[in-house]
């Protein structure tokens, strides 16, 4: 163990406190095997496909730590059943998309999209968690609520826990759930994200959060972010948008979207709701200028959005219609200058970290 060991990594008996959310196998897997913890974003996956999948990361890690992470937000229909959101959904919003379509020369797609393979419902809800509670998965994390019951569930089968909070004011819930650990996700973060800034969020979620151990997430992109966040009181970072421009994760992606990830900056991300009804953090394109436009409907709730968006938002994808190629992303793509493997990204942390942490005493 290093001079960036936390009692957390000795928790997970992790070497480095960096935990790595992605939505791809093979980034997750070498993000454990660098020495942090890999967690798989398992949210828009089958039940089936999360059995699999959490399979594969284990004969990829071996008996390393690694994750998973499921949204799980209040409010959801009972029923996976497209037909009864669809009879919802106002004509207005309808023709607005189908414009959009017209007007970019979208291909259909050649079947549902991510977010319409289901609907985001109780019944999928229970469905996937139980796929969860029978794999082996070391760490069970919520990354939009953080019920009670999954979460005894989950611990009662030896799995840390964690939950994924913007405000102060989600403390007290999260602690009344019982999980492990508290992610205070400041809102540079990509994806579903809150509005309070990072620096200003995590002494606040630490304060609050007494022995439960803290990671800070939102913005983390560098080994200074690191050494920050442990001298603000975390036990460690959550990360996402640094692996976005990794070996492993890039080459899965679409190359037009990949040069878009590099040229950005830190102020080419925008929040919207066009994506999912929530607050999400993508990197700037015309898919979110066009839903910031005066004539642009106000976007549904979740899961109406979803339903409304989720064949086109497929259909970009597959067919890499460039302009609208978009993804979630935090402000910290603006360190993305190259595409680089996960060790040697994770390497670059902690080489830096140390540095920083090591020269605070003579910066004075």
């Amino acid at each position: 163990m290093g001079a960036l060991t936390t009692d957390l990594c000795r928790r997970l008996n992790i070497e480095h406190p960096v935990f790595g959310f992605a939505h791809d196998i093979t980034t997750v897997a070498a993000i454990t095997n660098a020495g942090g913890i890999g967690v798989y974003g398992a949210t828009r996956r089958f039940p089936h496909e999360i059995s699999a999948e959490l399979d594969q990361i284990r004969s990829l890690v071996g008996d390393r730590p690694f994750g998973v992470d499921l949204v799980l937000p209040d409010g959801m229909p009972e029923h996976n059943s497209r037909e009864a959101i669809e009879a919802h959904i106002p004509d207005e919003h309808r023709a607005f998309v189908d414009g959009l379509v017209s007007k970019y020369d979208v291909p259909e797609p050649s079947g549902p999209g991510m977010r319409t393979r289901f609907i985001r419902s109780k019944e999928i809800e229970h469905e996937q968690l139980e796929a969860v509670m029978a794999s082996d998965v070391d760490l069970f994390a919520c990354g939009i609520g953080a019920p009670r019951p999954a979460v005894e569930r989950a611990q009662e089968r030896g799995k840390v826990t964690a939950a994924l909070i913007g405000s102060p004011r989600h403390v007290e819930r999260s602690v009344r759930s019982g999980v492990d650990i508290i992610v205070a996700q400041g809102a540079e973060a990509g994806a579903h994200t809150g509005t309070i800034g990072t620096f200003t969020l995590v002494p606040q979620i630490v304060d609050a959060c007494g022995d439960i151990p803290v990671l800070a997430a939102g913005g983390v992109a560098t080994g200074r972010h690191v050494a920050a966040a442990l001298a603000m009181g975390a036990q460690g970072v959550w990360t996402g948008t640094i692996w976005l421009t990794t070996t492993e994760h890039a080459g899965h992606m679409q190359p037009a979207l990949v040069d878009k990830l590099l040229a950005a900056t830190s102020a080419d991300t925008v929040i919207t709701r066009s994506e999912s009804g929530k607050t999400f953090r993508q990197i700037r394109s015309a898919w979110s200028d066009e839903w910031s436009a005066d004539n642009a409907p106000e976007p549904l709730r979740m899961p109406y959005q979803d339903v409304l968006v989720g064949d086109l938002l497929g259909a970009i994808i597959e067919h890499g219609v460039e302009p609208l190629l978009h993804s979630g992303a935090g402000q910290g793509i603006g360190y993305a200058d190259r595409i680089r493997p996960v060790g040697e990204v994770m390497a670059g942390l902690i080489t830096e970290a140390e540095s920083a942490v090591g020269s605070l005493g003579t910066n004075r």
